[in-house]
């Protein structure tokens, strides 16, 4: 069946001699040159559209004024709670990081973390753990936090089972101690994040101050619970009972805007903590719900497959996930080694990495 296509796509002689190209190759060569070059929006596009819009049954938010304070004392190590106010970010990136991931950590203060200006906006990040198990790597923590001055930790043991609460405690210190932030950006560790691109996303169709109730990210949709007991990601009925999770944003990185972030951990202070509790992305996912807010889908935000590396690709991307420290310094010095990358040549590879990415899922590689 290929064979006889690719015979039909043959240059043929005509009467006069001439070579005529069929009309239908050109047309299936074009369509396919245009999708290419727009996978991105048409991937928007469907997810939008598949997206579940219904918030009738989370109406009746409890009032702002409720939200509980954060204190100091609810962070074994933190930054100076003046901060923020010193220097008055635009948007902050919250970085979850376990406490033996120190190389990771460095690795995104020499790239993309040590970026504190963008188009003429303050940008600040900070890295949170939890407690380690080992005594001697709580102490590396001091250290690290009495050196960098990006360090927070919260009170509560650094396991998978309480990444949800490792969230938790982002929320309360992001709403307490950074009022001034317009947007607060939850990235994970292993995510090569992109401040320039996702001011470029934010700033394209709208005023910088006017973005509402954003929570921005890579959408998945009618996810499941995982009923089985051996399972880490394990949620028995008794802890969530409906058959699908509300649309959520993936954790490896989001974006929630400051209005969303008080009224999502609002939802999150009030909400009754099952046992075990969600993964921490299904849970802002949950509490943005209740709190009346739908996640937005940005094509630019990786969290499904891994998107191959591809230097004007990556320029576009707003995060871009499973990137390993060593990885994480080349690509980015690549990203920045010469002049930004033309119009054609971002839409052309962001298309590539975008197929690469999903020949590799059913090729079964990732």
């Amino acid at each position: 069946m290929l064979r006889g296509r690719m015979w039909m796509c043959k240059p043929r002689s005509g009467k006069r001699g001439g070579t005529a190209l069929p009309s239908l190759c050109i047309a299936v060569a074009a369509t396919t040159a245009l999708a290419v070059l727009f996978l991105d929006f048409i991937e928007s596009w469907v997810t939008s559209a598949g997206m579940n819009t219904d918030l009738e049954t989370h109406a009746g938010i409890i009032p702002l004024q409720s939200v509980p304070p954060t204190r100091p004392e609810e962070f074994l190590l933190m930054p100076s709670p003046l901060a923020c106010q010193r220097a008055k970010p635009y948007i902050i990136t919250m970085v979850t990081s376990a406490p033996a991931n120190q190389r990771a950590r460095q690795a995104i203060r020499d790239t993309w973390g040590g970026e504190v200006e963008v188009a003429g906006l303050r940008v600040m990040t900070f890295f949170l753990v939890g407690v380690p198990s080992d005594p001697a790597l709580g102490k590396l923590l001091i250290v690290e936090a009495r050196e960098r001055a990006d360090l927070i930790q919260g009170r509560f043991l650094d396991t998978y089972s309480n990444l949800t609460l490792k969230s938790l405690s982002m929320l309360g210190w992001a709403r307490r101690f950074c009022p001034q932030a317009h947007f607060v950006a939850k990235v994970d560790d292993d995510v090569l994040f992109n401040p320039t691109a996702l001011l470029n996303f934010l700033n394209k169709s709208k005023n910088p101050y006017e973005h509402g109730d954003l929570y921005l990210g890579r959408v998945h949709m009618r996810v499941t619970p995982n009923r089985n007991p051996d399972s880490k990601h394990y949620l028995p009925v008794g802890a969530y009972s409906a058959s699908v999770f509300p649309d959520y944003c993936s954790g490896t990185a989001y974006v929630l805007s400051r209005s969303a972030l008080l009224k999502i951990s609002l939802a999150a202070t009030a909400s009754a903590l099952s046992t075990p509790l969600p993964p921490e992305d299904i849970f802002v996912g949950l509490c943005a719900r209740a709190a009346g807010i739908l996640p937005s889908h940005c094509p630019l935000f990786s969290g499904g497959p891994v998107v191959p590396y591809g230097r004007c690709c990556y320029q576009a991307m707003v995060s871009v996930h499973r990137v390993a420290p060593r990885d994480m310094l080349r690509y980015w010095a690549d990203i920045h080694a010469s002049a930004p990358c033309s119009w054609l040549s971002v839409r052309a590879s962001l298309g590539i990495c975008k197929l690469r990415a999903m020949l590799g899922v059913a090729l079964g590689l990732q």
